[in-house]
């Protein structure tokens, strides 16, 4: 398992970063234990969480995700060996993450968020430190290639009435370094221009510099090779890409609508993204593609993640330990130039029919 630097920072994280939004709901405790401990055992070193989590986000269920990975690290005593990096969520109306009020990229509520994150986990820092998705009104993945979605504009110069602007969000941030609490910055969900425009403030001595980027990236959502692949590699932003297996269509699983019992879109029915027109016949046809290269899909789509030239690590999830094995295998496949071309040929004809 290979070991990247993240940005310009001096952390080395492992190519395989372990996704956790499960743990608390799909999966109990001692399932989220035995994931961590497997996926350590093979040279991962990096987990990734958020105050959100688990996925679907409810009130009674939030925060248990970090609380499972906190009693893994105080039962293994291994913290110093562990790259934590949570979340905080962006707006949103639902009350229950800061108690009684919505919540914003302000001060009080990034405050409240970091000190309930730091108590479930059991620590006293967090590694990386991430916006969970803008405060801005965007398109959710922040993606301007979806139907409809077009950015709120402001009408006059600046940030729209009420939105707090990315300066005043940063300069927070930076407080939270200086105390220890956080380590590093990063994003998710973003665009190119709110990449930039965080790059920009931190270059004028604003707030600290961002150290990664976390958007979706798998076989049929392409997009951030489109400006944001150009933005992270000049600007050395790290990019950690989730859903490689596009919440488990490329798995092959869903094939010829099928909706296995106990999968998470027979549970939740929060598919929406990858159920769009013509997704169906591309998702099969990317399955097709990876077994007649002897391979399951959910090795050939996490193998083509891992392998990209631009991703630092690659953010897993599963349900089980066979599905995470699989998940760990990925960077054990070595990558041809016939299966690149055979990927690119499909794409160049669909594009991006999940974005």
């Amino acid at each position: 398992m290979q070991k990247r630097r993240l940005g310009r920072t001096d952390l080395l994280v492992s190519q395989i970063c372990l996704g956790s939004m499960t743990w608390g709901q799909q999966n109990i405790e001692a399932e989220g234990h035995a994931q961590m401990d497997l996926a350590f055992s093979r040279g991962v070193n990096f987990i990734d969480t958020a105050e959100l989590y688990p996925i679907p986000p409810k009130a009674e269920t939030q925060g248990r995700t970090e609380t499972i990975i906190g009693s893994w690290m105080k039962a293994k005593g291994n913290r110093d060996k562990v790259i934590i990096a949570s979340k905080v969520v962006g707006r949103t109306g639902n009350t229950w993450f800061r108690g009684d009020r919505p919540s914003k990229l302000v001060r009080a509520d990034i405050f409240d968020a970091i000190e309930k994150s730091l108590t479930k986990l059991g620590t006293d820092y967090i590694d990386l430190y991430q916006v969970h998705w803008p405060e801005r009104d965007m398109p959710w993945g922040s993606n301007p290639t979806r139907v409809g979605a077009v950015p709120r504009r402001a009408d006059t110069e600046g940030a729209p009435a009420g939105e707090t602007p990315i300066a005043e969000t940063l300069a927070v941030f930076e407080d939270f370094v200086k105390a220890g609490k956080i380590r590093h910055l990063g994003l998710s969900n973003e665009s190119s221009w709110g990449v930039m425009r965080f790059l920009v403030e931190s270059d004028k001595g604003t707030g600290p510099r961002v150290a990664s980027l976390q958007n979706a990236y798998n076989l049929v959502n392409r997009t951030f090779e489109v400006n944001l692949a150009e933005v992270c590699e000049r600007e050395q932003v790290a990019f950690l890409p989730y859903s490689p297996l596009a919440q488990g269509y490329l798995t092959g699983k869903y094939d010829h609508g099928a909706r296995p019992l106990g999968s998470r879109s027979q549970l939740f029915n929060r598919g929406q993204r990858y159920e769009t027109p013509n997704a169906a016949e591309v998702l099969l046809e990317y399955n097709k593609l990876a077994r007649s290269f002897g391979m399951e899909p959910a090795l050939f789509a996490n193998a083509y993640v891992s392998s990209r030239p631009f991703v630092t690590s690659n953010i897993v999830g599963a349900t089980s330990v066979a599905q995470l094995d699989t998940a760990l295998s990925s960077v054990e496949v070595r990558w041809t130039e016939e299966m690149q071309k055979a990927v690119d040929a499909i794409h160049q004809r669909v594009g991006n029919p999940c974005p």
